[in-house]
């Protein structure tokens, strides 16, 4: 008794994926930086720093999104 493999699954078995890896560690490092930068300029306590994390990005997210057609 043969086993029938029909050939597109047979060639499907052979082909090579393709994995692309991107690394965005520049973009990363710069919002820390800039997260920082602001927590000293103003002189946050822990708790007020805890909530820039969180409300800064949407702030700027709002100001980028309206500058944007």
């Amino acid at each position: 008794m043969e086993c029938a493999v029909p050939e597109k699954a047979a060639r499907s078995e052979r082909t090579i994926q393709k994995i692309r890896i991107e690394q965005h560690s520049l973009a990363g490092a710069l919002w820390f930086a800039a997260w920082l930068f602001t927590i000293g300029y103003l002189h946050l306590r822990f708790w007020k720093a805890v909530v820039a994390v969180v409300i800064w990005p949407f702030f700027i997210g709002n100001h980028v999104s309206a500058l944007l057609p």
